[in-house]
């Protein structure tokens, strides 16, 4: 009997050993285990999202930034050729006047040959003028026989056309106008005939 009854306890022993692994079993660890695992992916769900959004933010930033500084590098590129281009833009407007007293001087003296020596002096510095001006892009207004145009001439004053083929064009030129690079450095001041 003494037998039986330590097998009974054992038995019993076992059963309740059983009954406490049944509460504390693997299937509901692992059911918890589930649960806060399934809160941990949700939590790192969300903190991935967020974490993309803010990479694709600074993506977006960042790109803007180097299209912005990208504007910038070619416009101060393009400002500063400009400025190289049209650098010397207030020394030929100072030289013009000297242009136009040239002209006035060659107008001036008679072709005899007296004065041959001194017009052709005064000709070769006006022609070494006009080649220098021309080398360094400053080229002169076409005015005769031409069509008025406001972003070229200054009209001065308009006049009957002698010929209705001369109406809205440049009858004379009392000033020479001049560009430095397709940009105007002094307007040609000219009579229109109406």
């Amino acid at each position: 009997m003494k037998k039986e009854n330590k097998e009974k306890e054992q038995v019993t022993v076992e059963n309740t050993g059983i009954q406490e692994d049944i509460k504390e079993s693997p299937v509901q660890e692992e059911q918890n285990d589930v649960k806060s695992d399934t809160a941990v992916d949700n939590d790192m769900q969300k903190e991935l999202a967020e974490l993309t959004e803010k990479c694709a933010d600074l993506a977006d930033k960042n790109l803007r930034l180097m299209a912005e500084f990208d504007n910038y590098r070619k416009r101060t590129q393009r400002e500063k050729a400009d400025i190289i281009k049209n650098a010397g833009e207030h020394i030929f407007k100072d030289m013009l006047p000297i242009i136009d007293d040239f002209e006035r001087a060659l107008s001036s003296i008679a072709p005899t040959k007296e004065n041959a020596s001194l017009r052709e002096g005064v000709e070769l510095i006006y022609n070494k003028f006009i080649n220098f001006l021309s080398q360094n892009g400053v080229k002169p207004i076409e005015t005769e026989n031409a069509e008025f145009n406001v972003e070229f001439h200054e009209a001065i004053t308009t006049i009957p056309a002698p010929d209705a083929s001369l109406k809205g064009k440049i009858v004379d030129c009392t000033t020479k106008g001049y560009m430095l690079n397709e940009k105007v450095l002094r307007f040609a001041k000219v009579v229109v005939g109406e």
